[in-house]
């Protein structure tokens, strides 16, 4: 006879392991997504913490006399004059005065103090009306980069202090007088690049990047919805469709480097297109996301249900009236999320860019797309490799500018999977 007890107990015995083999793998689950979500907050507090003082900067607020004879101007309606003045001088001796005990012998470390390019604002407003010339006006620049550095992060060890003890007690009493102040950094929205980190913007890296961007999805949506309706609809099920899936498949893995060089060689050296310009940009993108887009569209095709086709073909619809009218717009939705990820993802590219010029020091904004330009990652890399510690929080707040703009294009890939999804 069958020992019925100890057949239970086997059972038991067994189902005990089952369980604590599923609960072990459980604990697995929750131990991996908390390491990778400590790890995204770790990478996000760092970020921020450094890049939330790049969206403040340090000015200098001071009653400027523009004394013609220091500036060596007698018409200020004279560009030839203009183009030889002393701009910084006014500046140099507003800033002296609010500086007890500074005199003419400290004017080399009050210079120290003023932002090199404060002497443009001075230059503009002249050039704006001449007639303020030997007037005294209230003007607000930038300071010099060590102090913002230094008003920013005094207490901090990790950034070098450049400036000198007295310079340093200066600016402590200037900040007392409210003379030194800080406020949020509109400069890093409507400059571009710059040698001096205090001037530095991400305007024209910004510019570029929609630039690029449009040149992108104009060319790569199309071509790769038509290539996926092609192929799911119309192509004939033989080894050469086989080879093209295969080969589809496979560009999706390939390193986005490998397109940069593809750039390189084809639309720079054989077609003579210009380095750095945002066609190129968007060209080199383009190839690199028609794979993800058509692999996308064609999934997308496919989950529309085979009743749909059959009953417009009842009714007597051709094949194209089938794909377009029936087949395309109830596709359309997974299309145009895989579409916006593969563009988001095109956006935070930088090696293929790197390749093609995009990595020149570009200070003008492009005004079009044959205009050199340079785009978000591409700066971030060039801000991150500086040797100041100053280009450090600037790159660190672009990144947090892409990070917006990248989670800004998921959230409406998102949402339109929502909007637009349809149950079967």
């Amino acid at each position: 006879m069958i020992d019925h007890k100890s057949q239970a107990e086997i059972v038991r015995q067994s189902l005990k392991r089952r369980y604590r083999k599923e609960a072990r793998f459980k604990a697995y689950g929750i131990g991996a997504i908390s390491i990778a979500l400590l790890a995204l907050v770790f990478l996000f507090t760092d970020i921020i913490s450094k890049g939330a003082a790049g969206f403040v900067k340090t000015t200098i607020t001071v009653n400027v006399t523009l004394d013609g004879e220091a500036m060596y101007i007698e018409d200020a309606s004279d560009p030839d004059e203009l183009d030889m003045a002393d701009f910084m001088e006014p500046l140099v001796q507003a800033l002296t005065a609010q500086i007890p005990g500074a005199g003419p012998d400290d004017a080399s470390d009050v210079r120290g103090l003023i932002n090199p390019y404060a002497t443009s604002d001075v230059r503009e407003l002249l050039q704006s009306d001449p007639a303020l010339l030997n007037t005294t006006q209230t003007m607000t620049f930038l300071a010099n980069s060590n102090v913002d550095v230094y008003v920013k992060h005094k207490d901090d060890d990790a950034y070098s202090i450049k400036l000198d003890e007295q310079q340093q007690q200066w600016v402590d009493l200037l900040e007392e007088k409210g003379i030194i102040s800080t406020s949020f950094n509109d400069v890093m929205f409507t400059n571009g690049d710059s040698r001096d980190p205090a001037r530095a913007g991400v305007l024209g890296a910004i510019v570029g990047s929609l630039l690029t961007m449009i040149v992108t999805v104009v060319l790569s949506f199309p071509i790769g919805v038509a290539g996926a309706i092609y192929l799911e609809e119309f192509a004939p099920k033989n080894r050469l469709t086989d080879f093209i899936e295969v080969n589809i498949n496979n560009l999706a893995a390939v390193p986005s480097i490998i397109f940069g060089l593809l750039g390189l060689a084809v639309f720079i050296n054989l077609f003579g297109l210009p380095r750095s310009v945002p066609l190129v940009g968007g060209l080199v993108l383009t190839l690199m996301t028609l794979p993800t887009i058509i692999i996308a569209s064609r999934a997308a095709i496919k989950s529309v249900p085979p009743s749909i086709r059959e009953a417009a073909q009842g009714l007597g619809a051709s094949k194209m009236q089938v794909v377009l009218h029936h087949v395309l717009p109830l596709a359309m939705p997974g299309m145009l999320t895989g579409s916006i990820i593969g563009m988001a993802q095109a956006l935070g590219e930088t090696a293929p860019l790197l390749l093609i010029g995009m990595v020149a020091f570009i200070v003008d904004i492009p005004d079009g797309f044959f205009d050199s330009a340079t785009v978000l990652p591409v700066q971030v890399y060039l801000w991150s490799s500086s040797p100041e510690l100053a280009f450090i929080e600037r790159a660190s707040a672009a990144i947090m500018v892409l990070l917006a703009f990248l989670i800004s294009m998921n959230a409406l890939a998102i949402w339109l999977r929502k909007k637009l999804e349809r149950q079967w």
